[in-house]
């Protein structure tokens, strides 16, 4: 609100910041038209006073051409008197030079005289152009009068008009946000706290479902149903790419009460559900929508950053609910290729990580394959070597057993007759009977 003094009766009253301007306005255009009259009228003045200026230089001149060709005549004549007494004087020496200088003397009398009209020609000739000058000079000061006045009638529908848009914007603007605070007081006025905070999540969806739906025909806000983790929010908003990756997504409070609600709430009451809400449901913002504390700078100066408190966190009034989606899309959207090449680089470390995880997973059981088939090798040998022992036991008795056999043959084939009977009578008695019956058979045959 604005005081203003009459400066006539003195007394002060106060008026809007519109009246204000409606009053600065007028008293601008009037001062605008005054001066503008003000300085055509210097300029008709001044031009009328350059233009008289102008005629009286034209005729002082003239008046001393035509004083000085005077003089310049009266000179003459003074010669011409000078001549005549020399003539008068030298009249009786020189008679017959009179007739010559009579003609001399008129011609230069008409040469005078010509000189003079030619004098008086070329005068008036320079006067004229003097005054054609002037006129043309006062037609092109009348001309640039009439832009002057043109451009200036210009210049102040162009200040009227512009004024008029501006006060036609302002009061529309202030009638539109004079009818969004109507509306909410009316709410506040009508409603109960949990029926306000249902209507603002209705006047948020309504919304987003008018403006930003068309735009951003992929997107997904809905409210969250989902309370399985114990609580939940009010709305989740998701946008994908083309190529279906998330880029961007917002959990969404909504948060007002009525003004005779005994117990007042405050917008930091409910960050720390907002972000455990946030982070059980994966979204990447937090945005609480509130009408609390209705006197707080802070939060009615627009959108208000909290990531101090939270991570990524924000606060704004219902009017930014738009905004503050759009700019948080817009955002994503210049980050959206870093997360794709991050999820490129991602899958390309999973693939690494798959290869190492197969080749320990490898290596792992061709080491227990390998430990088994040692251990089974091992076995092997000293079952080979128990084998090696046990054939050499064998061999050894087979050894000892040829050299057994070889010592009883070598004794068998010592063995004979003589042997056998040696220190025997009897044996070698019957082997002599023997012998000599089988050489008398011998010899019968």
């Amino acid at each position: 609100m604005r005081e203003i003094k009459c400066p006539k009766c003195g007394s002060v009253f106060t008026v809007d910041e519109a009246d204000y301007a409606s009053i600065v306005s007028q008293v601008k255009n009037a001062e605008f038209n005054e001066e503008v009259n003000r300085r055509l009228q210097e300029l008709h003045e001044r031009h009328k006073t350059e233009e008289q200026l102008a005629i009286a230089q034209v005729e002082k001149d003239y008046q001393e051409a035509l004083n000085k060709k005077d003089l310049e005549i009266k000179e003459k004549e003074s010669k011409i008197g000078q001549l005549n007494g020399k003539l008068a004087d030298a009249e009786q020496v020189k008679k017959t030079e009179i007739s010559l200088a009579l003609a001399e003397k008129d011609k230069v009398i008409l040469d005078l005289k010509s000189n003079i009209s030619e004098s008086e020609s070329r005068l008036k000739l320079a006067v004229m152009e003097e005054q054609r000058k002037a006129l043309q000079s006062l037609q092109d000061k009348d001309k640039e009068i009439a832009e002057l006045k043109a451009n200036a009638e210009i210049s102040r529908q162009k200040a009227v008009n512009y004024v008029n848009s501006q006060k036609e914007e302002y009061e529309t603007k202030l009638k539109m946000m004079q009818e969004q605070v109507d509306y909410y007081k009316d709410l506040k006025t009508k409603m109960s706290t949990k029926m306000i905070g249902e209507t603002l999540e209705i006047h948020c969806s309504t919304q987003y479902n008018q403006m930003m739906r068309p735009l951003l025909p992929k997107a997904y806000f809905e409210k969250d149903n989902d309370a399985s983790g114990g609580s939940k929010g009010d709305f989740i908003f998701r946008d994908f790419a083309p190529d279906g990756t998330e880029y961007v997504s917002i959990m969404f409070e909504m948060k007002n009460e009525a003004d005779e609600t005994a117990t007042k709430h405050k917008n930091e009451d409910f960050f720390k559900k907002l972000d455990a809400d946030r982070r059980a449901k994966n979204c990447e913002f937090a945005v609480l929508v509130s009408l609390l504390e209705p006197d707080n700078e802070l939060y009615n100066g627009g959108i208000v950053d909290v990531s101090y408190r939270y991570d990524k966190m924000y606060v704004i009034r219902p009017q930014f609910f738009l905004p503050i989606i759009s700019l948080l899309v817009q955002t994503s959207k210049k980050s959206l290729e870093y997360k794709q090449q991050l999820a490129v680089a991602r899958n390309q470390s999973i693939d690494v990580t798959n290869f190492e995880n197969q080749l320990l997973d490898f290596r792992d059981k061709f080491g227990r394959n390998y430990r088994l088939a040692s251990e089974k090798f091992q076995t092997a040998i000293d079952e080979i070597d128990k084998s090696i022992s046990h054939l050499q036991k064998i061999k050894d008795a087979l050894i000892g057993s040829e050299n057994n056999l070889r010592l009883a043959n070598d004794k068998a084939e010592a063995l004979t007759i003589q042997k056998l009977t040696r220190g025997n009578p009897t044996m070698t008695e019957l082997f002599n009977k023997a012998r000599e019956t089988n050489r008398a058979v011998e010899e019968k045959e």
